[in-house]
């Protein structure tokens, strides 16, 4: 079970920091997000096996993934947000590893949290 929270309304250029809480130990956890009318989008994940985190190209260097093992947490820092940030964002999980050229499809995930709204004005 993943339990996502963190969202809000902000403005652009403005910080949030989401968290994932899960309820056990999983392999691979992954941020995605879904804007209005567009389709579900891949935005970060971490592979804990490899000790690697990847981003989407649109996220690189503003948001930031991290984990608290101790707590089975997964956090994403956003920083400088957009307005074409604004999304639900959804926190996905999976027992196993993934290859990274899977990480990026929703459906090789086994859990979904429920979801975070970040709404980013101009």
């Amino acid at each position: 079970q993943l339990q996502a929270s963190g969202g809000g309304l902000v403005q652009a250029g403005d910080s949030l920091r989401l968290s994932c809480a899960a309820s056990g130990r999983t392999a691979t956890m992954a941020w995605f997000r879904q804007a209005p009318g567009l389709e579900r989008e891949f935005v970060a994940a971490v592979r804990r096996e490899y000790r690697s985190i990847h981003y989407a190209d649109s996220v690189k260097g503003r948001f930031t993934v991290s984990t608290d093992n101790a707590k089975n947490t997964l956090y994403l820092q956003m920083n400088n947000l957009k307005p074409e940030d604004t999304a639900v964002y959804y926190c996905a999980a999976r027992l196993s590893s993934l290859v990274l050229s899977a990480l990026r499809l929703g459906n090789q995930y086994n859990y979904w949290g429920q979801g975070t709204q970040v709404t980013v004005s101009s």
